[in-house]
C-alpha cells in the first residue's frame, strides 16, 4: 500500500504548484517546501522550480556496508525511490519500469545511472533480503536500509512522507509511503524532476538520456 506525498494544489493552468511533505504530526506545519512549474511540466515529468538538496542519508547497502548517499552519488545522475519489498503492487512496478527503460541505454550510459531504492520497512528489508529482491529487478540497483527514524527524516528532506510500518487486523504489515521517483542532476546534485507512479517505461526511456546530462526533460 502507498500514500502519495501531498501536492498543495492540483495541476491548474497558469497556477503555480507546491509540493508539501506529508506523514508529519497533526500539529506540524503544512507550509509549501517546493515550487513546481506548470510551464516546465511534460506528460511524465514534473520539473521543480526550487530543486531539493540531496538527502543527507548514511545507511547500509545490500552488502552490509556503510553507504553515504551524498558522497557515493555525487556528480552522478541519480534516481531515488522510497518503498518496500513486500509491497504488493506499486513498488515492484516502478522499479521494473525503470529497469526496462535503463536497458534501452548504451552500456556506457547505463553505468552512469544510479538507481537508489531506500526501504521504508527496514525491520523486514534486511541487506540480504533487499539485495535478493533488487537482483530480480536489476543487479546494478542500489538498495539501502537502516533505522526507520533516519530513513523517514531523509525522505522528508525531499518532501516525501512515510509512516512506520504497522500490522493490520488481518495480520498483514503495510508501509505507507510516498510513491514519487525523484531525479537528481549530475551537474548540481539537486533533485529537480519528479515522476509519479503512473510513469511508464516509455516515459522513462524518453527522459533518461536528458536526465543523464542534467538537462530538463
Amino acid at each position: 500500500m502507498v500514500k502519495k506525498s501531498v501536492l498543495a494544489a492540483a495541476l491548474v493552468a497558469a497556477a503555480a504548484l507546491t509540493l508539501s511533505a506529508c506523514g508529519g504530526s497533526d500539529n506540524e506545519s503544512k507550509k509549501p517546501i517546493a515550487d513546481v512549474s506548470t510551464e516546465a511540466k511534460t506528460k511524465a515529468a514534473t520539473v521543480l522550480d526550487d530543486p531539493f538538496t540531496k538527502p543527507n542519508l548514511v545507511l547500509t547497502d545490500t552488502h552490509g556496508k556503510k553507504y553515504d548517499l551524498r558522497e557515493k552519488t555525487k556528480g552522478k545522475p541519480t534516481l531515488i525511490y522510497f518503498g518496500y519489498t513486500n509491497c504488493p503492487d506499486v513498488c515492484p512496478l516502478i522499479m521494473s519500469n525503470i529497469a526496462i527503460a535503463k536497458k534501452s541505454l548504451p552500456q556506457a550510459e547505463r553505468d552512469k545511472l544510479q538507481v537508489v531504492f531506500v526501504t521504508t520497512d527496514p525491520e523486514r528489508d534486511t541487506p540480504s533480503s533487499l539485495g535478493s529482491w533488487l537482483e530480480s529487478q536489476d543487479p546494478s540497483f542500489i538498495g539501502l536500509t537502516g533505522d526507520f527514524p533516519t530513513i523517514q527524516a531523509g525522505a522528508r528532506q525531499i518532501g516525501i512522507g512515510i509512516d512506520a510500518p504497522k500490522k493490520e487486523k488481518d495480520g498483514t504489515i503495510v508501509s505507507m509511503h510516498g510513491s514519487q521517483v525523484m531525479a537528481f542532476s549530475p551537474k548540481t546534485d539537486k533533485g529537480y524532476v519528479l515522476y509519479s507512479e503512473d510513469t511508464t517505461p516509455d516515459d522513462y526511456t524518453k527522459d533518461l538520456p536528458k536526465l543523464l546530462k542534467g538537462e530538463t526533460p
